[in-house]
């Protein structure tokens, strides 16, 4: 499996995320552009010391929307995207990556919006 370089991943991804972005309903486009994101090759020795798997595809961190910032941890919203484990994940395969950005971010911006796991899966965002 051909590897691209970490400059064209990170390109992929931002592209995807920019058009999903931009597809979404115009309050839920504005939400999205308020939660940071950031690409990393996979999960930091501190996110498995944590419990979460070394083949993470993403994470938010953070509060989510509606938190008053009186109440706001130290922690800014953040979308992590493991973008090697993304691309280990797709086999290799750009348009299967390309996919599974989109189901990633899409997932960790339910988050961001305040959903559980059970009310991503109901709104069949991964």
């Amino acid at each position: 499996m051909d590897w691209p370089e970490w400059d064209e991943l990170v390109r992929r991804a931002r592209e995807v995320v920019d058009a999903t972005s931009s597809a979404l309903p115009d309050g839920l486009r504005d939400r999205s552009r308020d939660v940071a994101l950031a690409c990393e090759p996979e999960p930091g020795p501190e996110i498995v010391a944590d419990g979460w798997p070394e083949d993470l595809l993403g994470l938010f961190v953070g509060d989510p929307f509606g938190v008053p910032e009186s109440e706001r941890g130290p922690i800014p919203p953040r979308i992590f995207l493991y973008l090697d484990n993304l691309w280990d994940f797709a086999g290799g395969d750009d348009a299967a990556f390309r996919e599974e950005v989109r189901i990633t971010y899409l997932h960790e911006l339910g988050h961001y919006l305040g959903l559980d796991e059970d009310e991503i899966e109901e709104r069949g965002l991964g």
